[in-house]
């Protein structure tokens, strides 16, 4: 068969494609991935708020306890703000004497008297607020727009990353036998998934502490403003990298699938998976306690992964054995 594809409905193994055919089909499938990736990017960008919201919640956290702590500019314009706050408390305390019971005031006087409590309650009010600083800074002109766009585009990636399989796989499908295909296909719904929980492990456990460690490390040398751009790029970094990581157990089942090594050896080499899984976490920042917390999952994705070529491993054996 050599017409041209206009479709993107999957080729059957049965069926015969020209090179052009091929591409046709390739251009077809690039096209819709670029349409869907610009549908995301668009709603993506328009709720720019709540993404940037989002990634920004790690990094408030730690920047509003050095806050407290008075560290940096913005530590010191709120330890000022603190040393204000106590000044219109006492004062408030003075204004509330001074017009209290059995004082001998003028209605004049009360009239001031009220007025200054009502001033000093309202800059209590405004001074007790939690402090700022849970946002980070930018430093060029057209940084905020080009911040954002980069966002918007690394979610859109991410929304859309199971049509993007689904595309690739539906390429590569016609090269496969048909049992090959079913195989395969448990393997690659899998992504998606393993790589959403990945980011999720990330966000919650991973990024917090890398901000944690890298805004405290002699923090006390530096006034440490955060910038947009950068911390962006380390937080979306560090999500993704999470995401493949959590592939561990499909790279396991596709390498013993392909031959290259059995289930049985890799169970006889635990120990050296747990090293690679301890080097992995050394190498994210965090402290110790972090560090069991990324180590024990990686290493439960490899016994998951270890488990289940085991598994399909003798299910080949015992077909291979009912065939004999």
């Amino acid at each position: 068969m050599s017409a041209i594809r206009t479709t993107l409905r999957a080729v059957s193994h049965e069926e015969q494609l020209s090179t052009v055919g091929h591409l046709d089909e390739l251009r077809t499938r690039l096209i819709a991935c670029l349409a869907v990736i610009a549908v995301a990017f668009g709603f993506c960008f328009w709720q720019n708020h709540r993404l940037l919201h989002l990634i920004d919640r790690p990094l408030a956290h730690q920047t509003q306890e050095q806050v407290r702590a008075g560290h940096g500019p913005l530590g010191a314009t709120y330890a000022v703000g603190q040393s204000a706050r106590d000044v219109a408390v006492q004062l408030h305390t003075v204004v509330g004497v001074l017009d209290g019971p059995g004082s001998r005031l003028s209605p004049g006087d009360r009239v001031a008297l009220g007025t200054a409590e009502r001033h000093l309650r309202r800059d209590i009010d405004s001074l007790s607020a939690p402090p700022e600083g849970d946002r980070p800074v930018t430093l060029g002109i057209g940084e905020p727009f080009t911040t954002t766009v980069t966002i918007s585009f690394v979610f859109a990636l991410i929304l859309t990353l199971p049509f993007l399989l689904h595309q690739a796989y539906a390429f590569l499908m016609p090269a496969l036998e048909p049992t090959e295909r079913r195989h395969l296909l448990p393997l690659v719904a899998s992504i998606p998934f393993l790589f959403v929980v990945g980011v999720l492990f990330g966000y919650f456990i991973v990024l917090p502490a890398a901000v944690h460690f890298f805004q405290n490390f002699n923090s006390s040398e530096f006034n440490v403003l955060v910038q947009a751009g950068q911390y962006y790029k380390f937080a979306a970094t560090t999500l993704l990298a999470m995401g493949f990581l959590f592939q561990v157990p499909v790279a396991i089942v596709a390498v013993t699938r392909a031959g290259l090594i059995s289930a049985h050896r890799l169970r006889r080499n635990r120990r050296y998976a747990v090293l690679a899984c301890g080097l992995v976490a050394a190498v994210l920042p965090g402290d110790a306690v972090t560090l069991l917390l990324e180590t024990v999952p990686l290493y439960l994705l490899f016994e998951v992964g270890v488990l289940i070529a085991s598994l399909l491993e003798r299910r080949d054996s015992a077909r291979a054995r009912s065939q004999n």
